[in-house]
């Protein structure tokens, strides 16, 4: 028997503050769905947290099986690093494919595509953050005629943010809040006048809010007491944003109408961009070559302090250079003119590259060091999370170093020197474990992914680090202020459902099932996880 269902992303939303908003009345409306609600706990996997757990939503299958982990991907004939955008859904299709049988609307899913198969309006790339597939929608004018009635979503590309800079944190927020009124508009619009069996939505707002207004809000970011202003709190007011989103949607439907509302992942003070992005690559290059490249920091360390300009110069400012000129330009001047003028310098082909000579991805400090990969024993991929690691075997790489049958020794070697790190601030270890992928080095398996090591990180922000071989990294500016948590959360509601019931922990491969069920779907055999709950 077909039922209505309507699924609604609150994207990387952390769980502990909503309970505390909604404990404290901010949140009246998600307070009140969540109180008719049976209610799930989701863990997803501990590695690639930033990029896998919307695919896995999408498909209802775990990267094991669909091989994507990453929308980068590392070509070892030439160690590029090819930007592959959304997963192409090939051979998993996204489970709202239901044919003719359904009408489906799927609005402005991050990660997601407009494909053949399914039953009713696809819109993509509206306003998602990191929507990673073009803009278009099926039908083809939709798109276009929804931006003419309700307005663009100002944020789309441009939900970023210096964390040290008021004003554009000001505008960010400003961004997400009219981008919220929008999204909610758009989706009554829709639920009201098409018909429609499933319903889809994501609020990705929550999403950049976490990463660049979390030290605003939250305490525990190192940040917080050198920016936050205690009488506000914008990433509250985001959630207020969705929560009145929320409200909207539900005086928009059938009283009958199956809600589910999950977070496919969490949010927490950032303990993953710098060590994943800065002090990861900069170890592994001080390995192989013995010598510093990034964050040389000596004597006393201070107290966490603001610099005078965005990220990635104030980064590249930290290059560990013998010249005082050379320091002087680094530090002192604009970057486009610190550029031009380093670029006078014939300089140490052991340096690592200007950002504006590294690539697509000049944001990512692995990727400055991408011209020595061919020479080193193991290099950092870029990262959006956890620490990658690719070691650079022969006859698997194009210039491998590394002699197959010495793999899981270097393996070890790398997994100690990295457990050895710990917070140069607080002195207590900054990796939780190290995982290997592969049982052998020539494992070369499509389902893999690129990394051999993946580095997990403790939940401790901070901007310096300490090897007892390799010696200090830092400080080094914070680059986000929120990082993802493996924890989610689904709360499921409609007839038949018993409010309050405390459901089993599932992963965010469960809600595409739970969905399927509730619409009175069939379950494809592909999909491991059983659904959270079933109506009869």
């Amino acid at each position: 028997m077909k039922r209505r269902v309507v699924s609604i992303a609150i994207d990387a939303a952390s769980t502990s503050l909503l309970d505390a908003w909604i404990a404290a009345g901010h949140l009246p409306a998600l307070a009140s769905l969540r109180e008719c609600s049976a209610r799930a706990d989701l863990r997803a996997g501990e590695t690639y947290r930033a990029e896998t757990p919307l695919t896995c939503f999408l498909t209802g299958c775990e990267p094991e099986q669909t091989g994507y982990w990453s929308l980068l991907r590392f070509s070892p004939p030439d160690y590029a690093i090819h930007d592959i955008g959304a997963y192409d859904f090939s051979e998993y299709p996204p489970f709202y494919a239901l044919g003719g049988d359904y009408r489906v609307i799927a609005f402005d899913l991050p990660h997601s595509r407009p494909l053949a198969g399914v039953g009713g309006l696809q819109v993509a790339s509206w306003g998602a953050h990191s929507p990673l597939a073009p803009r278009e929608s099926r039908p083809a004018g939709l798109l276009a005629e929804l931006e003419r009635r309700f307005g663009a979503h100002p944020a789309l590309l441009r939900d970023e943010a210096t964390l040290w800079r008021p004003q554009e944190l000001e505008r960010l927020e400003e961004r997400l809040l009219v981008g919220l009124d929008r999204r909610a508009e758009i989706c009554a619009h829709l639920l009201k006048e098409e018909p429609w069996d499933l319903f889809l939505a994501a609020f990705g707002e929550t999403h950049s809010g976490g990463h660049y207004l979390w030290h605003l809000s939250q305490e525990d970011h190192p940040l917080s007491r050198l920016c936050r202003n205690a009488g506000k709190d914008p990433l509250l007011r985001v959630f207020q944003g969705v929560d009145r989103g929320i409200e909207r949607l539900r005086n928009a439907v059938p009283d009958d109408t199956y809600f589910v509302i999950f977070a496919q992942e969490g949010m927490e003070a950032n303990c993953m961009d710098l060590p994943s992005m800065v002090f990861l690559p900069e170890l592994l290059y001080r390995i192989s070559f013995g010598r510093a490249g990034l964050g040389g920091a000596n004597g006393p360390l201070g107290d966490v302090e603001l610099p005078a300009r965005t990220w990635v110069p104030a980064v590249w400012s930290t290059q560990a250079l013998k010249s005082p000129l050379r320091r002087f330009i680094r530090a002192k001047l604009p970057s486009t003119l610190s550029y031009r003028l380093d670029s006078l310098w014939r300089g140490d082909e052991l340096e690592p590259l200007r950002p504006c000579d590294s690539g697509d991805l000049p944001y990512q400090p692995a990727m400055w060091f991408r011209h020595l990969w061919p020479r080193m024993q193991a290099f950092a991929l870029p990262s959006f999370a956890e620490g990658y690691i690719r070691v650079n075997v022969r006859g698997r790489e194009a210039g491998g170093v590394v002699e197959p049958q010495d793999y899981d020794r270097v393996c070890d070697q790398l997994t100690a020197e990295i457990m050895a790190l710990t917070d140069a601030r607080s002195g207590k270890p900054i990796v939780h474990a190290v995982r290997r992928t592969r049982q052998t080095a020539l494992d070369n398996s499509p389902k893999l992914p690129d990394a051999d090591l993946i580095v997990l990180w403790r939940s401790q922000p901070t901007d310096t680090v300490e090897s007892p071989t390799r010696g200090r990294i830092g400080p080094i500016p914070f680059y986000r202020a929120g990082s993802h948590t493996e924890r989610g959360f689904a709360w499921i509601s409609g007839p038949g459902i018993t409010a309050g019931t405390q459901l089993a922990e599932g992963r965010p491969t469960s809600v595409a099932p739970t969905v399927l069920a509730l619409l009175g779907a069939k379950i494809p055999g592909y999909m491991k996880q059983a659904p959270l709950v079933r109506v009869v």
